[in-house]
Parts: structure tokens; C-alpha cells; sequence
């Protein structure tokens, strides 16, 4: 019987995803270790799919399954069908996945019922809400996953009262904000705004949560607070395609201060980010992105499984009601400042940590768990 291989695989679906593989995918490689990356096609726009892969020099996939958009159930069964198949094909020693699409349940289900082990970048995050499809999916994936790479202390405490092995939790930092960093001499704010015709004042807006856009009356609430917003400043939404029939219907329509336009790539984006007065989102990684960049951001959720953006960063929820009021105030305070010191570990080398930690887990090295650099406690009950 031959030996195992030690490939790894990266399982990515949607643009998130590819953000925070990229500095892994980087540090693997410096490592020597094989790797492959399958692409899902959950997002399958190539604005949100192929440009990321270019912009994050990431190597070509190994196989595009390219499932698409549909209903969760639809989605995730094309998905375990198609995972399942190319798993077997490539034999890997071990599977990481990111984040909390369906993409990475599936991936994290076929990898449990084949024996093949997994990892988890981005573990722990908690909204604490049922309703949220990404909860379901945070949830499952911790539970199953072999090794689990946590992003923000507050993670560890979720872990530990889910019960949890200590010995597979790793607090590691957030590798998306290694992409944002070596992004940053990139960012061209000016030559974004001038391409799109905005003026040196204006706010982005990105909207496509469930909760906010499936329901029509949810969506008309949401798009008459954009547009009062629009009223101070102009807004510029980039829009995902989940959603957009639903928020045109409602009203989100390039108007005189209101700009509508299809998804940017990677560094476009973060170009037009940094160079906002306020940033409206649904999102979870743009609430990260702006808090490193010190611009106001405003969520339009209930809740959040990044509070740490809010205790050390520059992030405030509202609902659509409240909107209007606290952009003026984000408007009139000025460019925000990060209360503090950043996050922990929001260092720029999560990815070569992770990498490490991958790599000797293929080598059947002992593991120490839970926060090799952090003296944080992981308290398990």
C-alpha cells in the first residue's frame, strides 16, 4: 500500500475565500509543500472569481466546478457531488477550507464522510444567529474539522464552550489583512474615482445579505436608507449579483448622487474603500478591511461574528432606519481612527503562520494548542 502523498488542497467558492487563501497558498509554497487549489464556482462572475485570482496571484485551479448560484439546497448538493468527486481524483493528505459559504460546508462534509482530514481558516467566528445560513455553516465546519486556525481571541471562547479539543485550535491573526497590507502600495483611489466619475467626497456601499435583500420589503426599507444617505453624499454600489433583481425592483438605481455598477476586481475595490468618507456594508471581511484602513464603516445587521471590529476598529451596526442619522455623524466626525492598536496578530503574517502549522501537522510533528505567539488562555467548559 503506497504512501499518502501530503497535497494539499484549497477549497474556494467565493471571492472572501480567495482573499484569505492567497497568503497560505504563498507560505505553503515557500515550504514546498504540494498544493492545489479547487475553485467551486459559487462565485462564478469573472469580477468576483477570476480577476481575485489575477489581482492575488493566485496559481491557476486544479479543477472549476462551477456550480453557481441557486437555492442553499441546490447549491450545496451540486457542491457535495462535485467536491466528492474531485477530492477522490486527487487523493489530497489534507483539505483546508475558509470562511463559512457553502463551499466550505460541503467541502468540510465530503472531506468527514471520505476519512480525509480538514483544516479551518477563519474558525471560531460566532453571530451568535441561527437565522443566518453562514452560522449553520460556521458551526458544523468547527465541528468537524481536524485543525482549527482562529482568527481573533474572542474565537477560542466560542470553541472552548462548543467543546471543542484545545489541542486543534491555533490562534493565528487574519490573513486577509496580509492581503489588504501587500495590497496597499497597489491602492489608487484617485485613479478609480476618476474612472468612475465620482467626485473626492463620496461613500461606497455593499449590499447583499440575505436578510437584507430576499425580502421585498426588507429591500424597499434598505434602499430608501441608501438613498437618503445619497442625499449627503453621493454613493457609488458595486453590485454583488445575489440580490440585484430584488434591490433594482426596490428602487437601487443609478440616479443623479446614486452610482449602481457591477462587482470590482480585488485592488479596484480596496482602491475605491480607502478612498471613502464612509463605507455602508452587509459584509463581514469589509468591516475587517475597513477598520485597517481607518474608514467609518456602517453595518446594516442586526449582528456581528467580527465584534472585534467594533471593539478595535472603526465599525458601527445600525439598521436601515437608523442609517441616515449615524452617516451624517460618521460624515461630520471625519475620517475615523482605530481605538488603539489593531487587532492581535493583524500583523501582515498569518498565511506563514498558518503554513507552518500545516506544515508540520503533514510531518506528524507534535502540536502545542491554542495560540502558539498569544498568551491567550483557551478555556475548554
Amino acid at each position: 500500500m503506497r504512501e499518502r502523498v501530503p497535497l494539499v488542497l484549497h477549497v474556494l467558492g467565493a471571492r472572501p475565500n480567495f482573499v484569505k487563501a492567497a497568503p497560505v497558498v504563498r507560505g505553503l509554497a515557500e515550504l514546498d509543500v504540494p498544493q492545489g487549489i479547487i475553485h467551486t464556482g459559487q462565485h462564478y462572475d469573472a469580477l468576483m472569481s477570476d480577476v481575485f485570482f489575477a489581482d492575488l496571484g493566485l496559481p491557476e485551479p486544479l479543477a472549476n466546478l462551477g456550480v453557481g448560484s441557486g437555492s442553499h439546497a441546490k447549491q450545496t448538493a451540486a457542491l457535495l457531488t462535485g467536491l466528492e468527486e474531485v477530492v477522490l481524483e486527487h487523493d489530497p493528505g489534507l483539505v483546508v477550507v475558509y470562511g463559512d459559504v457553502n463551499s466550505t460546508l460541503a467541502a468540510i462534509l465530503v472531506c468527514a464522510k471520505l476519512g480525509i482530514p480538514t483544516a479551518h481558516v477563519e474558525a471560531g467566528l460566532r453571530s451568535f444567529d441561527r437565522a443566518m445560513p453562514e452560522e449553520v455553516n460556521r458551526v458544523v465546519t468547527d465541528s468537524l474539522a481536524d485543525l482549527l486556525f482562529a482568527t481573533s481571541p474572542e474565537a477560542l471562547s466560542h470553541l472552548a464552550r462548543e467543546g471543542v479539543d484545545p489541542a486543534k485550535v491555533h490562534l493565528v491573526g487574519n490573513p486577509m489583512i496580509d492581503s489588504l497590507k501587500a495590497a496597499l502600495p497597489r491602492l489608487d483611489a484617485k485613479a478609480v474615482r476618476h474612472r468612475l466619475g465620482l467626485p473626492e467626497h463620496y461613500a461606497v456601499g455593499t449590499l447583499h445579505r440575505p436578510a437584507n435583500v430576499d425580502d421585498a420589503d426588507a429591500a424597499r426599507e434598505l434602499v430608501t436608507a441608501v438613498a437618503e444617505v445619497s442625499r449627503q453624499v453621493p454613493v457609488v454600489v458595486p453590485l454583488h449579483p445575489r440580490g440585484r433583481e430584488r434591490l433594482a425592483a426596490a428602487g437601487l438605481v443609478t440616479g443623479e448622487r446614486l452610482s449602481v455598477i457591477d462587482p470590482l476586481g480585488y485592488i479596484d475595490f480596496l482602491s475605491l474603500v480607502r478612498g471613502a468618507a464612509l463605507v455602508v456594508t452587509d459584509s463581514g471581511g469589509v468591516q475587517e478591511e475597513t477598520t485597517m484602513l481607518g474608514v467609518p464603516c456602517l453595518t446594516l445587521r442586526a449582528n456581528t461574528e467580527r465584534p472585534i471590529t467594533i471593539t478595535h476598529g472603526t465599525n458601527r451596526l445600525v439598521t436601515p432606519a437608523q442609517l441616515p442619522a449615524a452617516a451624517e455623524k460618521a460624515l461630520a466626525d471625519g475620517a475615523a481612527t482605530p481605538s488603539g492598536d489593531l487587532p492581535p496578530l493583524w500583523d501582515g503574517v498569518s498565511g506563514p503562520r498558518i503554513a507552518r502549522v500545516l506544515a508540520a501537522w503533514l510531518r506528524g510533528d507534535n502540536l502545542s494548542p491554542a495560540a502558539h505567539t498569544l498568551s491567550v488562555p483557551y478555556q475548554n467548559g
